[in-house]
């Protein structure tokens, strides 16, 4: 799979299927390769809210497919594959463009994802705010 420029690995489709169809795992974080141009897969995991806004670099931009479980408004359980694009400030320019052109070919290349949200802090990814947007 492919854009000019930016390919996304093989194993990319793979753990979200992994992520999808077992419970093992519920966090698939994303990065691009050096020189930039090809996602791979960094990380599979089964990690708590927590864990995973820790799991984020503070200075390297990354791609997370999270598995939210949460209580809808109307009480329901529900679960939802959020897509998070983390891009915090201190990121470089190029892997800020890098990774933003990335976004638009995995976002492309996985499906099922339900939430797609973009974050520059942490306090944008807390779980309370992932929860409202799912909704």
């Amino acid at each position: 799979m492919s854009s000019p420029g930016i390919t996304v690995d093989d194993s990319c489709l793979g753990a979200l299927q992994e992520l999808k169809s077992r419970r093992e795992i519920n966090t698939v974080v994303y990065r691009l390769d050096e020189p930039l141009t090809t996602v791979v897969v960094e990380s599979k995991s089964n990690l708590t809210h927590e864990e995973m806004l820790e799991a984020l670099p503070a200075n390297e931009p990354r791609f997370v497919l999270y598995d939210l479980h949460f209580a809808a408004a109307d009480g329901a359980r529900r679960r939802d594959l959020v897509m998070i694009f983390w891009i915090p400030d201190g990121a470089l320019p190029a892997h800020k463009l890098a990774y933003s052109s990335a976004h638009r070919v995995l976002r492309d290349v996985l499906d099922g994802i339900q939430v797609d949200v973009r974050a520059t802090t942490l306090s944008a990814l807390a779980y309370d705010e992932l929860a409202s947007q799912a909704v």
